[in-house]
């Protein structure tokens, strides 16, 4: 979401006691920082967030001219490559009122900072006050990752097991697309299988997209797409990562590499497309695209398509393709069935490479920028049909129905997903 929020003033005021639910699924972008799921806000005199602390933590607080509610996990939230779904369940009408946080289906117990609301507090949860989603109210502290399915249900204190189960089977937590609950007169469903704020409740609720852009992604809660990891890379060699780990700006101290969240099975055939957004620079022969093993600076084994229209092919580089520059995209295509990869230029296929990959290394995809002077944006699409912030200009084909992509996918192939990897 990065500077997009929503914002909206809830219809009633409802007096001193409350009960209340919030239950979202979110997939982190940017580590480090502290970015606001909710933010609730009237002046600065109260306010109230649930957020991820600057060191990753997990908190919720009620401001009112003193922190009358403030919950801080122990527990650190720095998984980039997954979704959690967090649900906050409140009910401080009880003697002794305790606030109950729960993450993939299992609630939090361990707390560095845990101090509740009194019985019969008045709280800026679920109050007349103007109520944000993806920023603290102050236009500052924006989330940045992905959000799905959000839920706030006035008058009850849910558990997760209203919102989520226990797959039988795998043992994750997977979601409930369909909820029975009560919503109550304040209460809202937001980003139904999309990036619609037409309240799916029943109240209309609706909500406003304040600034920036509110991007649909196929990326869901059951279906988890690769993207870049930003946890990969030494802190010297690390790129600027946007729109969930999807675009990253490179660095011109020692170039960048990176690599997928997703490791590429041995089996199945595997598509993604890499759009060269822009260059700082005349882009030579730095821009290498494709397969890659090794930690952030060693390459190790692997297979790339460089912008001067070489290949490299482990240690050994050779001719291979016409150069591709800034406006371009580049397909891969890996066949772990039949031990090739291949390259596509604005969908035109600039040969089969053979190459079997090594079962005894881990094989992710790979982008790298080898330059002091010049740096790239890339945007990448694993097949959530976008590139950054702009959607695919025409759909290509797509025989599995998993992702969508700019040109058509190779027959056989299908994007780099949790649904792919279980077709």
């Amino acid at each position: 979401m990065a500077s997009t929020y929503l914002s909206k003033t809830l219809p009633i005021h409802h007096g001193a006691v409350y009960k209340w639910t919030y239950s979202f699924w979110v997939k982190r972008g940017t580590l480090g920082t502290n970015q606001c799921m909710v933010g609730i806000r009237n002046s600065g005199t109260y306010n109230a967030q649930i957020r991820f602390t600057s060191n990753d933590s997990l908190e919720i607080h009620d401001y009112r001219t003193s922190y009358k509610l403030q919950k801080i996990t122990t527990r650190k939230f720095r998984d980039t490559s997954a979704w959690y779904h967090i649900v906050m369940s409140n009910d401080n009408s009880v003697s002794s009122p305790d606030l109950k946080i729960y993450v993939n289906g299992v609630e939090e117990t361990s707390f560095s900072t845990d101090n509740e609301y009194s019985q019969n507090e008045t709280t800026s949860f679920n109050n007349i006050y103007p109520n944000y989603i993806g920023q603290k109210g102050s236009g500052a502290d924006y989330f940045d990752g992905s959000m799905s399915h959000f839920h706030f249900i006035d008058g009850t204190a849910y558990d997760a097991s209203s919102f989520g189960s226990t797959d039988a089977t795998t043992g994750e937590w997977k979601i409930k697309t369909n909820v029975s609950v009560t919503y109550g007169t304040n209460g809202f469903f937001l980003l139904k299988d999309g990036n619609s704020v037409t309240d799916q409740s029943g109240n209309s609720n609706n909500f406003t997209v304040g600034g920036g852009t509110l991007t649909k992604t196929e990326d869901c809660p059951s279906n988890v797409f690769c993207t870049w990891n930003p946890l990969e890379p030494e802190l010297s060699y690390k790129g600027t990562y946007s729109n969930g780990n999807t675009t990253v700006a490179t660095t011109t101290t020692g170039g960048t590499s990176l690599r997928g969240s997703i490791a590429i099975p041995y089996t199945g055939k595997w598509y993604w497309e890499n759009k060269v957004v822009s260059t700082s620079g005349t882009i030579g022969d730095n821009s290498r695209l494709g397969i890659a093993t090794g930690d952030s600076i060693t390459v190790g084994s692997n297979v790339r398509y460089m912008s001067n229209g070489q290949k490299t092919v482990d240690a050994s580089a050779g001719s291979y393709g016409a150069t591709y520059e800034a406006g371009d995209i580049i397909g891969v295509a890996v066949d772990s069935d039949n031990n090739t990869v291949e390259f596509f230029k604005n969908g035109a296929s600039q040969g089969s490479i053979s190459y079997t990959m090594d079962s005894s290394l881990t094989y992710k995809p790979y982008i790298s920028e080898n330059s002091n002077t010049i740096s790239i944006t890339f945007s990448t699409n694993f097949g959530n049909g976008y590139f950054g912030t702009t959607a695919v200009s025409s759909a290509g084909s797509n025989a599995s129905n998993n992702g969508i992509f700019e040109y058509d996918v190779p027959t056989g192939f299908t994007a780099l997903s949790t649904k792919g990897l279980n077709l």
